[in-house]
């Protein structure tokens, strides 16, 4: 299995390396590594969109021709783990912030999102996440974390914190307004994985 996790902008290094721990801890076959073109993209079974400022990352997936292609191999099934930035890019609806940056989202998950509706990058903090998915709470760090305002269609909520929608699944596609990376737990990367 390989892994990509988008390398254009953002906390890579922190995702490649926690994916390659997962790998490894669940016992599979694999490598995770950073994809900056299209031939990285052609490469992998999954990828990762990390968090990091949205409006950057989405106009580099345009300039290093990406973006069409994320959207193509998400459309022929490809899982997508997307975190803070990257949830904000794989939602079809974005908030007036979303709007005025002209910011382009890849559109793939029924779902609306609230860009730092958890405040700004000195109001960043850590909380406990009731997971569906896991059988105990999820220790999160948001930081400026966007939520998860509304689901729809095919897309459910299934982490939530203060009553607030902060991880969504629509399939093989994984929006998360925290960073699993930052916490230390594998637990929902190695889930993550077991959607190949």
């Amino acid at each position: 299995m390989r892994i990509g996790v988008v390398g254009v902008q953002g906390d890579v290094s922190e995702h490649v390396d926690a994916m390659q721990h997962a790998i490894k801890e669940a016992g599979l076959s694999g490598d995770a590594f950073t994809v900056r073109r299209p031939p990285d993209l052609a490469k992998v079974d999954a990828l990762t969109i990390p968090g990091g400022e949205s409006t950057t990352i989405s106009k580099l997936l345009v300039k290093f021709g990406l973006f069409d292609d994320i959207v193509r191999r998400a459309n022929e099934g490809m899982p997508i783990l997307g975190t803070c930035a990257g949830c904000i890019l794989l939602a079809k609806e974005g908030d007036d912030q979303v709007s005025r940056t002209d910011t382009k989202l890849l559109g793939l998950m029924d779902m609306a999102v609230d860009r730092n509706a958890f405040g700004r990058q000195r109001e960043s903090f850590e909380g406990d996440i009731a997971v569906s998915i896991l059988d105990r709470p999820f220790h999160g760090v948001f930081i400026r974390a966007p939520e998860i305002t509304r689901t729809w269609g095919a897309c459910k909520p299934i982490g939530t914190m203060q009553k607030k929608i902060v991880l969504a699944r629509q399939g093989h596609l994984v929006g998360a307004a925290f960073h699993p990376e930052l916490s230390g737990d594998l637990r929902i990367h190695k889930w993550f994985l077991s959607l190949l």
